[in-house]
């Protein structure tokens, strides 16, 4: 078998208290929205460059506001990137969590597959399995390849 990167267990309580962390973030940002594919798609982004960008029009707008037009509400420009200056260092965390976690399931997921491979592999081989060839044949069709394909059928001439 491959190399067991991870070994771990995560209790009952210990997912629990996972779980309630993440129920208190979520309660502690009730602000937070749900943006459609298409929204993602058509927003604009705000990267390093942008954020040196947006805050020195702050700066502009703050200090000569008589060129806004009265619509220009000033305030919620600055609220909306105090809010993303706030939210930033989270997300950054969020990610790396994210990522982490991400990993460690495909490890896990990826041994416990190998594992399984290795049995149904071990079984197989094995002739004197009494009893789990009705096993053996239903994890084997794990396997089985359907064709995507309809064959052409071929006129009889």
């Amino acid at each position: 078998m491959a190399d067991n990167r991870i070994s771990a267990t995560l209790s009952p309580a210990d997912k629990e208290a996972v779980m309630q962390a993440i129920a208190t973030i979520k309660e502690k940002l009730p602000f937070l929205v749900d943006l459609t594919p298409e929204e993602r798609r058509t927003m604009l982004k705000m990267g390093d460059k942008s954020r040196a960008f947006v805050s020195k029009a702050l700066e502009v707008a703050t200090q000569n506001p008589n060129f806004l037009p009265r619509s220009f509400d000033l305030e919620e420009m600055r609220r909306d990137l105090a809010l993303f200056e706030s939210l930033y260092p989270v997300f950054l965390s969020l990610t790396q969590l994210q990522e982490l976690v991400d990993d460690t399931c495909i490890a896990s997921a990826s041994e416990a597959y190998a594992a399984a491979l290795a049995v149904y592999s071990y079984a197989k081989a094995s002739g004197d399995v009494t009893g789990l060839d009705g096993v053996i044949d239903e994890m084997g069709r794990r396997f089985n390849r359907r064709s995507k394909k309809k064959q052409p059928e071929v006129p009889v001439s």
